[in-house]
């Protein structure tokens, strides 16, 4: 089954894999993306029979479509992620947290059901849309997904979302249907050890807040949280959305995020190193460090990571700071930086910095290359 599939980020983050509702694609999530990249490494996919996936024969099953998951992160040599699905994409990670727990680091449902209406209806569902069309069902998708207030103040998104809607192919959208409807995870869920996230909105007619808290009771330590939104709070709320992810995986506290984008920079080795050598004279140091350059700066959304390396670098050079300098040289490769980029940093620092601090910074790199085995 040939998947669709988009991935954005530096190489050393942690992955943060996304799954679409039933009836979008993975563009529902582009505008979470500038917020979480600074933290983790992005994949969104569109599920079989969305959007540029494979639309095979149905109906579908949700083990079908977890085994899809898997089958991906298999090509892409991706042990572990964290899980984000919403709606479907929220039956996806139950079935992903009841089978395969060995390969998320965290759960996240969102919007979601152990059992998602009755087969009855869906079935009704199927019958309506292969007689009428997606035209049929647009509009009470549309009232569904989004609050009166949000049709009200984003008139365009909400038209961009129905064309995506109506875009839909009728047997992969019919064949995810059956998937749905079949699925039931109310007794196997109690089994789902991964540390667990439920998101959903208070105005969410579909997979409302009463299911979110049962399904809450029955995951042990699954936390809860509620927007202000209907069934696709992602959409209605991006920011606030983004920043939950980061608050659940990462950490609220500035210093935490610090330490989590730090890590994802210079590799963990060289801060678990940085951290041993910790003592009363230099530990606030450190954490001014850990806190300001990295929790307040390297963290904010309006550069990428690469970015920051390839202007730390151009900056370290002037400087003359050797032993920060090919630290950074080091971390840039974990930034996605190539060797070639690294040559023209320094060759147009001889230009606006000066030949010999340049001269320095060429051994210093080349220092580095040795050392990494880097041709």
């Amino acid at each position: 089954m040939k998947t669709n599939f988009k991935i954005q980020g530096t190489p050393n983050s942690p992955v943060l894999m996304f799954s679409n509702s039933l009836g979008a694609t993975m563009g529902m999530w582009d505008e979470l993306i500038p917020d979480l990249l600074p933290y983790f490494r992005v994949l969104q996919y569109d599920t079989r029979g969305h959007g540029q996936s494979e639309m095979t024969e149905g109906p579908y099953s949700i083990a079908q479509l977890g085994n899809d998951v898997i089958d991906l992160l298999d090509e892409l040599n991706i042990d572990k992620v964290h899980f984000c699905g919403l709606s479907m994409g929220g039956l996806i990670g139950q079935w992903l947290g009841i089978n395969h727990p060995e390969r998320l680091y965290k759960l996240i449902i969102s919007n979601t059901d152990s059992k998602i209406g009755t087969a009855e209806g869906w079935n009704e569902r199927i019958k309506t849309i292969n007689e009428n069309g997606m035209s049929s069902i647009v509009e009470g998708t549309m009232e569904k997904w989004f609050t009166k207030g949000f049709h009200g103040s984003n008139p365009s998104r909400v038209a961009e979302m129905t064309q995506l809607f109506l875009a839909n192919r009728i047997d992969g959208y019919t064949a995810c249907c059956a998937a749905i409807g079949a699925a039931d995870f109310r007794d196997a869920i109690k089994t789902i050890s991964v540390e667990t996230l439920i998101i959903t909105g208070d105005e969410d007619t579909v997979t409302n807040v009463a299911a979110a808290e049962k399904i809450q009771e029955e995951i042990p330590n699954a936390k809860l949280k509620v927007f202000h939104a209907r069934h696709l709070p992602s959409t209605e709320l991006p920011t606030e959305y983004a920043e939950t992810l980061i608050d659940f995986i990462v950490g609220e506290a500035t210093f935490d995020r610090g330490m989590h984008v730090r890590r994802t920079v210079l590799g963990s080795e060289h801060v678990d190193r940085a951290n041993g050598n910790k003592n009363e004279f230099n530990t606030d140091f450190q954490e001014f460090i850990s806190h300001y350059a990295w929790g307040e700066i390297w963290t904010r959304p309006g550069l990428p990571k690469h970015n920051r390396s390839l202007i730390t670098l151009s900056m370290l050079i002037p400087l003359n700071r050797k032993a920060e300098f090919k630290m950074h040289v080091k971390a840039a490769f974990n930034n996605g930086v190539t060797v070639t980029e690294i040559k023209e940093v320094i060759l147009q620092s001889g230009i606006y910095c000066g030949l010999p601090a340049a001269n320095d910074a060429m051994h210093s790199a080349e220092e580095v290359f040795k050392e990494l085995n880097i041709k």
